[in-house]
């Protein structure tokens, strides 16, 4: 190769390289520029794909898509709330831009006092105000802001519904997680009028690991429960099918929060559209990306409840479902 053409190749060569390196310098910049999110819960992340699913096409809908211009750093407690602190810690540490606490009321308070700074979205079945999460549902006033989804305000319809469906029942048994201090004290807040009021007598069962559940579902047997009502929290949510295989095994009407526990063979579920509440949530995480302050982001009111009824479990259990209340109902499961 002759001097001349030799130069304008190695030159040519040199130049190419300068250009990639260029643009790796670019992308390198660009993904270090990309926000931070960080997402705390308080289950796996296989127990809940439908709401993570949820949660990023919310995202979406304000132009953020993990991986190209966003990224997120997941944080699961695995059914286990006393890691919850350390791991809201620790996105703290890692200064993610916001946290969104998706594992309710126990992963909110967890990041509420990791952070007073970093912004939070949380989603909790109770009153944000009454729980000390936000000064008004108008005006947030702080770094919290997200969505309230009143499962818990909608402990006395659900409890209400599933009498409707075992009218003769006089003893009810109710299934709490005492790990959740605060979810459980509002919900028995809510449910002892309301089992008073039909009559109905009150007996509690605590259960925060798998096992619990069973040893709880031997002694509410042995107390001769008519029906059960489970309260609404994420670690039963995570253990639906043990729980719908049990009340079948056992033939005990039960009564959750979660339509998920319903599709896994549990009787009935009355509360919130939940996925609808984890696309709002991702909503309100992208704009507070985009610039938006949470003292000024309004809580947002869950306003879609769903009824949903296994009427196959129905048929298990030799119950006859009201048709006024199959009639009611969002889905029938056949």
């Amino acid at each position: 190769m002759p001097d001349m053409k030799r130069r304008e190749f190695i030159a040519l060569l040199g130049g190419g390289g300068l250009l990639l390196a260029a643009k790796v310098k670019r992308a390198r910049a660009q993904q270090a520029a990309m926000p931070v999110v960080g997402f705390l819960d308080t289950r796996s992340q296989d127990m809940i794909g439908d709401r993570l699913n949820a949660w990023r096409r919310g995202l979406k809908e304000t132009g953020y898509v993990e991986g190209e211009n966003v990224t997120i750093v997941y944080r699961w407690a695995e059914g286990q709330y006393d890691r919850l602190p350390e791991l809201a810690a620790d996105l703290v540490r890692r200064q993610v831009a916001i946290i969104a606490a998706g594992g309710g009321t126990p992963a909110t308070q967890a990041a509420k006092a990791a952070t007073a700074t970093i912004p939070v979205v949380f989603a909790v079945s109770d009153d944000p105000v009454r729980l000390g999460l936000v000064t008004s549902i108008a005006r947030p006033g702080g770094n919290l802001t997200g969505i309230n989804f009143f499962n818990v305000e909608l402990t006395a319809k659900r409890l209400e519904l599933l009498r409707e469906l075992v009218p003769a029942a006089v003893r009810v048994a109710v299934l709490v997680n005492p790990a959740s201090v605060t979810s459980t004290e509002n919900t028995m807040r809510d449910l002892e009028p309301a089992a008073r009021a039909m009559g109905l007598q009150i007996k509690v069962f605590n259960a925060s690991t798998s096992r619990e559940i069973d040893a709880a579902f031997a002694a509410l047997v042995r107390e001769r429960s008519d029906i059960l009502f489970v309260a609404g929290d994420g670690f039963f949510n995570s253990r639906r099918v043990q729980l719908a295989n049990l009340t079948v095994r056992h033939a005990l009407p039960a009564a959750f929060s979660q339509r998920e526990i319903a599709e896994a063979g549990g009787l009935m579920s009355y509360g919130s559209d939940i996925l609808d509440v984890y696309r709002q949530s991702g909503v309100y995480t992208g704009r507070i990306l985009k610039g938006a302050k949470p003292a000024d982001l309004p809580v947002v009111q869950s306003s879609k409840f769903e009824l949903v009824i296994n009427h196959q479990t129905a048929r298990m259990l030799g119950l006859a479902v009201p048709p006024t209340l199959l009639a009611s109902a969002d889905e029938v499961i056949e």
